[in-house]
């Protein structure tokens, strides 16, 4: 039935698309461009929002169909539960980050911006389309062009050499997950018969080979785009070179678009056997290690948070799996923990790094370089900028009274449950989640330690740090909404849960009233953990103030600090990225393969001193390189098939229909 909320839904995707197509029409002006695209992202975001919170909040489904002439096709979308949360991540994201990228690309003096405002308008829609599909031929039409989309994005500075390079392994690594994918729905479909996610009952009747042959697919496929390692290799070149708006929004929601998959297949398949289980746990415990010890080698601030979005996956996929290990075991509570902290870490995760690739281009715009060693001392002039990336680091490291620690928590908690548990495979299990978390968010508050101190603090290290001045304030309020939302969701974490439940209860299989009693006392332990937290900072907050009258009427002396014999205190006395990340790279140099160049300083009365230190991409160089690099030479001994001759080409056609008539006939 067509419902008016759905309807809703689609004149909002609509008005998204429509608005990206005016910003082409008037692209020779860029104020009206810039305008229109973000008047039709922001309004049709809106209204998508309507039809997500009701159906968040009230549970059930609201469906529209239309028969198409493609085989298997149809254009079926439903909102769901699941859908819904999805939505709610999306269109929040996007409407903040469309108001910012209306001033940031005005950065971009001699750079048509029509075709970046259209394509980020085609990627919100399509984002958004992706997670209300119904009917597998519509997703993957739908994820070939959010695919896409993101690739323009990502190379809209493609005069740059490194960006057209990051744009071939971006397109290169989602092309290899689709084909995964691909794989994927043509076996759904053989079982049901349709390629309608309504009639994949059959597929719960699955033997549970095939049913685990699937959930591999979907790991593969879903997993590159969610950027799980080993898969991941794309991240950490996109990011980078896409607009930091652009970053935002893939960071925030579009690598959560795998998320989505991989939980939506598990609402096909039947009960899932430990091991699936075992398998997202390990993968996420390995993902969140690896993604923060690079993270914590890196000297881009935009690279470095590329790791951190690996990093962050890990944990929302460690929850995942302690979801379904509770599943197989029976075990409620620890499924709606898993569960819950999973789904919960996808809104937190978009909102914190939402929020920090904002403050990185914030710094990119005010100094021109992502370089953390070139940048210093900036907290005196950006003091907006300082306290929302403070706020959005503290988050990320999982600290209370914000966000980031409520789904962390709801985790460590499920796995507590189970540590002391008669079952030895839920105790090693809970060793792991509790031990990786542990040494996640450690490394975590280690790396932003770092890069905080050295952009924010200190002295001047470079000329990109002279007479900075702060972002516009079309750049800065969407950067104070989001930490606003950082703390809203760590203070009154009770009311997100009890928004979730309906969510829960659906991707568990659990009622939703059994979901409410469980989460219960847990809500009103992380009211109490929130308001003794914010207690504390709000009574440092008055001690400051208080400070600050005393000192204001009494006379201030300046004087130089010790400077340890020196003549001068000099700004490169300071710690640098490297140095101060050093002890814990060495620490774990047999997985990073840190390399290093050092002049050492030599005589009573050196001249030079150098080190330079460089991280490399383990995964790409140590294992797909070598594959592409087999796999090239391979294709490279049947070039004697390519004559040039185009009747030879339509020889190889007519040949190939042969014998596929031949086997669809024997």
């Amino acid at each position: 039935m067509f419902y008016f909320s759905i309807q809703i839904f689609l004149v909002g995707i609509f008005l998204i698309f429509f608005g990206g197509v005016l910003s082409l029409l008037f692209g020779r002006k860029r104020n009206l461009s810039i305008f229109l695209g973000t008047l039709g992202a922001v309004s049709g975001s809106i209204l998508g929002l309507a039809p997500a919170i009701k159906v968040l909040l009230t549970g059930g489904k609201e469906s529209f169909y239309l028969n198409w002439t493609i085989p298997f096709g149809a254009f079926f979308v439903e909102i769901d539960t699941l859908s819904a949360f999805f939505l709610l991540c999306i269109f929040i994201l996007s409407i903040i980050t469309a108001i910012y990228g209306s001033r940031y690309l005005l950065e971009y003096k001699n750079k048509s911006l029509a075709k970046a405002i259209f394509f980020f308008n085609v990627l919100v829609s399509s984002m958004a389309l992706v997670v209300v599909s119904a009917n597998g031929i519509l997703f993957l039409i739908c994820w070939e062009v959010m695919s896409i989309a993101s690739f323009f994005l990502v190379t809209f500075e493609d005069e740059h050499k490194h960006v057209r390079q990051a744009g071939i392994v971006y397109l290169v690594a989602t092309h290899i997950g689709t084909a995964f994918l691909l794989v994927m729905f043509i076996l759904l479909g053989k079982e049901s018969n349709s390629l309608d996610f309504d009639k994949f009952a059959a597929v719960k009747l699955l033997p549970i080979s095939t049913a685990s042959f699937i959930f591999i697919l979907s790991v593969i496929g879903f997993g590159t785009k969610a950027g799980l390692v080993p898969f991941h290799v794309w991240l950490p070149e996109a990011h980078p070179a896409a607009p930091s708006h652009v970053s935002a929004l893939m960071s925030g929601v579009m690598i959560k678009t795998g998320i989505y998959g991989i939980i939506r297949v598990l609402t096909f398949l039947p009960m899932p056997p430990v091991w699936w289980g075992w398998l997202l746990i390990i993968i996420g415990a390995v993902s969140g290690i690896i993604g923060v010890l690079f993270a914590l080698a890196q000297h881009d601030i935009k690279r470095l948070l590329a790791y951190h979005s690996v990093e962050n996956i890990g944990i929302i996929t460690m929850g995942l799996g302690l979801g379904v290990v509770g599943i197989n075991s029976g075990n409620q509570i620890l499924a709606i923990l898993g569960f819950g902290g999973a789904i919960l870490h996808v809104l937190n995760h978009a909102l914190f790094k939402g929020l920090l690739f904002l403050g990185a281009g914030s710094i990119v715009c005010a100094t021109g370089t992502r370089e953390i060693d070139e940048l210093g001392g900036l907290g005196k002039n950006m003091f907006v900028t300082s306290i929302t990336f403070l706020i959005g680091a503290v988050a990320i490291c999982g600290i209370p009274p914000l966000n980031g620690f409520i789904s962390e928590f709801l985790i460590y908690t499920g796995s507590f449950n189970c540590l002391f548990t008669k079952q030895l495979n839920l105790a090693v299990q809970s060793i792991i989640i509790i031990g990786s978390l542990a040494l996640i968010g450690g490394l975590a508050l280690a790396c932003f330690t770092k890069v905080y101190g050295i952009v924010f603090l200190g002295e001047l290290r470079s000329r990109h740090a002279v007479n900075v001045k702060e972002s516009h304030k079309m750049m800065l309020i969407p950067m104070i909404v989001l930490s606003a939302l950082c703390a809203f969701i760590g203070l009154f974490s009770s009311v997100v849960l009890r928004m979730l439940n309906h969510c829960i209860a659906e991707i568990s299989g659990i009622e939703v009233d059994v979901v409410s009693l469980q989460l219960l006392p847990l809500c009103r332990v992380l009211t109490k953990i929130s308001f003794s937290a914010f207690c504390l900072f709000a009574a440092i907050i008055v001690l400051l103030i208080v400070r600050r009258k005393l000192l204001s009427a009494g006379k201030v002396n300046i004087a130089a600090t010790w400077d340890c014999g020196y003549a001068k205190p000099d700004a490169k006395m300071q710690y640098t990225a490297s140095s101060f990340a050093q002890p814990l790279v060495d620490t774990f140099k047999m997985i990073l393969r840190t390399s290093k160049k050092t002049e050492q300083i030599k005589n009573l009365f050196p001249l030079n001193g150098q080190f330079e230190s460089s991280t490399p991409e383990v995964s790409r160089d140590y294992l797909f390189d070598p594959i592409f690099k087999g796999v090239y030479s391979l294709l490279g001994r049947l070039r004697w098939l390519q004559q040039g001759n185009i009747q030879l080409y339509i020889l190889y056609i007519a040949l190939t229909l042969i014998i596929l008539i031949i086997w669809k006939l024997r």
